[in-house]
């Protein structure tokens, strides 16, 4: 007599053979994946706190009054007046405030332009990050103002607004006056004297030999080439030596 246990015992004996089959060959569940970790990425453009740039950063990066690096530079710090386009006071004291290397290069340009009768007058130059998002408030257009909150390159203290003077201090005829927010004050204006003309481009070739650049839309604005290499500060300038 036959002894047929898989027609008697169908599901018995399908449990049994699966199990023997798993001891020669492991039966592999594939495990559930970890979550996925939400990984976040720094802020781009860090903010250094007053408190403790001084003592961290390098010295090509620190921030130095344009006058203890070449005297002759003249200055009109039109934020530490109310003759800007807030007509209100935003610095505590009229300093020119750069970095290091880039007051260096600065420093080159007036020497050069000495060399024909000309030097610099500043307007301005580090610009605090507070000061900044007083400005946005007032001009929230960044064809003229930097959004606050990408910063800008004043606020990493590798920017400049300057024209050019005489001898005597007496400042060359421009296209326009500084902080003329029109298409007048644009690099490829060709509108106005044509001696206005010619003084922009001395400026900017003056400028350019020694590693700055100038954007369009504002013709006494420069940058200097290695701005990114810089981090914003909101550092006030009665701060800075």
């Amino acid at each position: 007599m036959k002894f047929n246990c898989f027609g008697k015992y169908p599901i018995a004996f399908m449990l049994v053979l699966l199990f023997a089959i798993g001891l020669h060959h492991p039966i592999f569940v594939r495990a559930t994946e970890p979550p996925q970790v939400q990984i976040t990425q720094p802020e781009s453009n860090p903010v250094v706190p007053e408190s403790i740039f001084m003592s961290q950063l390098p010295n090509w990066a620190r921030l130095v009054d344009i006058r203890t690096v070449n005297r002759n530079i003249r200055l009109d710090i039109r934020y530490a007046t109310t003759n800007n386009f807030l007509k209100r006071k935003l610095y505590s004291t009229a300093k020119c405030a750069l970095r290091s290397s880039v007051a260096q290069k600065l420093a080159l340009v007036q020497t050069d332009l000495e060399k024909i009768g000309l030097g610099l007058k500043v307007y301005d130059c580090y610009r605090p990050l507070s000061v900044t998002k007083q400005m946005w408030e007032v001009l929230p257009d960044p064809n003229y103002v930097a959004n606050p909150a990408r910063g800008s390159r004043h606020n990493r203290g590798a920017a400049v607004d300057l024209t050019l003077v005489d001898r005597t201090g007496k400042e060359l005829e421009m296209p326009t006056p500084f902080d003329d927010f029109t298409t007048k004050a644009h690099r490829d204006y060709q509108g106005g004297s044509a001696q206005s003309r010619k003084n922009r481009q001395i400026l900017e070739d003056a400028m350019k030999k020694h590693g700055f650049i100038g954007i369009t839309t504002e013709w006494w604005h420069f940058d200097s080439e290695d701005w990114q290499k810089f981090t914003i500060l909101d550092v006030s300038l009665g701060a800075i030596p």
